[in-house]
This record gives structure tokens, C-alpha cells and sequence, in this order.
């Protein structure tokens, strides 16, 4: 086999977890030439740069500098720099991951391109809340339908694409790619002492990460929040690392230093992989409104409370830990953790550190196939 260019998208935290495992075994292929191109649309210190360190990820092959700005101007941006950097390098294949405006906003831009265009793969496709009003639903629902191949991590995701009208040629499942960064990385995750900077202990602390505007831009909801979490952190220690647009809302809603005077309340900046897996994989319970600890809690078995109407991972609640919760019933929901052993979990079929092997021989196939 030729050798391949396979550009590897990635955005937003989320997504360089979902790249590293897929980079590692795709630089172990003599016919592969992984390359990262980093869009820049979420860019914060912390919030990336630690990432790839952890990840042990090389530096971005290719830097479009995106930034921030609305959805319209962020997918446009993205749209128009990529396109220029395809004009220039035509990679055999285009990886997009997740669901943020750079996902498709990359699809878009490789499938239209003149000629000989790369083919364009989603993985952890076929995902859905649902909700509509949700623009991440809109990127997953626009991608999935006109890139050529669907990776899906569960059955939902086939039966969601098929019910859609996909060709059942384009969908293959091959699990949870989250799931080989976390196996990937458990060593070093399992001797990291996150917990000792925030004085807590194993089995004794919640983890708290919040960042979507339905949460966080609206001043009666997050004011409801942080009222919420001061009163479960008197039973229940909480680690609560502060996206950078949650501290903004914080700040500006004149909440922060009320959370700041709770004494069993640790506020921190967003932290590293490594360590942030550490305090994931030892605390009580998760209070999130994130994607990827829903699933990271289901495989490890730890309970996860979901601040949000519903969920594009429905496993996670049929199969899994994780309950869908309100600002309103939050401390009830956490009461009711405390008081039992939490839900019986199991791990959905192919969340088995696996998955970016299986992805590499369907790239090795499909590009071979051609």
C-alpha cells in the first residue's frame, strides 16, 4: 500500500483525546503519514497546550489560529483556512472528531473540494440528543451526512444513522475512542496525587465541570448553581477546575467570590489530562454538563450527574452511571447518590481500549479499496 496523509482535526479539549490514540497507532503504520492540524477555535494555555503534553502529542503539524467568535464566524473562519491549506497539501484522508463547529466546518471544506478530494471520516458519529436548539447537534447531524465514512462508538449510533437514510456501507462501529486515551494513559493517571493539592480523598470529594451557555450565560441558572453547589459541598467536598467562559460568567455575575468563602469548595483552573483523569477516576461522583465524562464515569463505574435536558449518549444512562439532573433537583440527586451505592453499571460492547486499532484497519481498507 502507498503511503497515506491523513489529517487528524482537532479543536477543542475533547478532541485531542480523541486524536492521541488514533495518532499513536496510526504512526505505527508504515503506509501512514498522521498529521494534526489544529484548527485553534477553543485556545487557552491550559486548556490545550497541557493537553497535548499529556497526550504526548507532537506539535501541531498544520495551525489555522481561529480563535473565538460566534458559530457563524467560526465555522466560517475555519471554512475558509482550511480550505486554503487543502489547496495546498491534499491529504488521502480527512479525520473530524466530536461535534464542535470545526468538525464541520472541515467536512464541509474537503468535500468540496475540486478534484481528487480527500475522503472525509467521522468518528464517534451517530450520536444524538435530539434537541435542535443544541448547535452541537446541528454540526453532528450536518456532518454525518455527507461525510463518506461514519466510525459510530455504540449501537445507538448505527440505528440513529440508518433511521436517517445513511448507506449501511458508510457506518462502521468501532467503539469509544475516549476509552483508549484513558487506557492509554492509566498508569500515569493511577500515580498522579491530584487530589492532595485540593486536600481531598479517594471516594470522599464530587468533580464539578461546567462550560455550556445553557448553564453558565444565564444569570438565574448559574446563580441557582453555585447556590446548589456551596450546599452539597457541606456534605460532600467538591473539586470544581473553572472553564475559562464559566470564570468570565462568574466573574461578571459577581458569584465567583461567594464560591471562593465555601470551605469545601476548591475552585482551580482548568487542568491537564493526566491530572484531571486522576480526580475523575477517585472522586464520590461527577457533576458535569460535558460529553466525554459521562462516558469515562460509565466505564469506570462511578456515578455522574448530567446538567442537561438530555444527552446524545443515551448508553450512559441505559447501560451506564449517569442521571440526567436540573439546577433545581441537583442536591436532591446528589443526596440520593450518597444514600446508596449508586447504579449498577456495565460497559457498553467495544469501550475496550481497542477502538483506535479497529480505525486503523478500516483507514488501511477504505483508502486501499479506492
Amino acid at each position: 500500500m502507498e503511503t497515506k496523509t491523513i489529517h487528524l482535526i482537532a479543536a477543542a479539549r475533547p478532541n485531542f483525546m480523541k486524536i492521541a490514540p488514533l495518532y499513536h497507532a496510526l504512526k505505527k503504520r508504515e503506509w501512514a503519514v498522521p498529521e494534526i492540524v489544529h484548527t485553534g477555535q477553543h485556545y487557552d494555555v491550559n486548556m490545550s497546550d497541557a493537553f497535548f503534553e499529556d497526550l504526548m502529542l507532537p506539535e501541531p503539524h498544520h495551525h489555522l489560529g481561529i480563535g473565538s467568535g460566534t458559530h457563524a464566524e467560526q465555522t466560517g473562519r475555519v471554512m475558509m483556512a482550511y480550505e486554503k491549506l487543502l489547496a495546498k497539501v491534499r491529504p488521502d484522508l480527512v479525520v473530524v472528531v466530536g461535534d464542535v463547529n470545526s468538525t464541520v466546518a472541515c467536512t464541509l471544506a474537503a468535500v468540496k473540494m475540486s478534484g481528487r478530494r480527500p475522503l472525509v471520516a467521522h468518528l464517534e458519529a451517530g450520536l444524538r440528543s435530539f434537541d435542535r436548539t443544541m448547535p452541537e447537534e446541528i454540526n453532528r447531524i450536518v456532518t454525518d451526512s455527507i461525510a463518506d465514512i461514519l466510525w459510530t462508538p455504540s449501537d445507538d449510533g448505527d440505528k440513529n444513522l440508518l433511521r436517517e437514510g445513511i448507506p449501511a456501507e458508510k457506518i462502521e462501529r468501532v467503539g469509544n475512542i475516549m476509552i483508549d486515551s484513558l487506557e492509554m494513559m492509566r498508569s500515569r493517571i493511577e500515580r498522579e496525587d491530584t487530589m492532595s493539592k485540593f486536600g481531598v480523598k479517594k471516594g470522599d470529594y464530587g468533580l464539578v465541570t461546567l462550560h455550556r451557555p445553557a448553564n453558565v450565560d444565564k444569570r438565574s441558572t448559574l446563580t441557582t448553581l453555585c447556590k446548589t453547589l456551596v450546599q452539597v459541598s457541606q456534605v460532600l467536598p467538591l473539586v470544581f477546575p473553572v472553564h475559562p467562559r464559566t470564570r468570565k460568567n462568574l466573574e461578571e455575575y459577581e458569584l465567583l467570590e461567594g464560591l471562593q468563602k465555601a470551605s469545601n469548595l476548591r475552585l482551580d483552573d482548568p487542568i491537564g489530562y493526566i491530572g484531571f483523569m486522576n480526580l475523575v477516576f477517585n472522586c464520590r461522583l461527577a457533576i458535569t454538563d460535558s460529553g466525554g465524562i459521562q462516558e469515562e464515569s460509565t466505564y469506570l463505574g462511578i456515578p455522574c450527574l448530567t446538567l442537561r435536558p438530555n444527552t446524545e449518549r443515551p448508553i450512559t444512562i441505559t447501560q451506564g452511571t449517569n442521571r440526567l439532573c436540573t439546577a433545581e433537583n441537583l442536591e436532591a440527586k446528589v443526596n440520593e447518590i450518597l444514600a446508596t451505592k449508586g447504579k449498577g453499571t456495565r460497559k457498553p460492547d467495544l469501550w475496550d481500549g481497542l477502538t483506535a486499532e479497529r480505525v486503523c484497519e478500516s483507514i488501511r481498507r477504505r483508502l486501499s479499496n479506492r
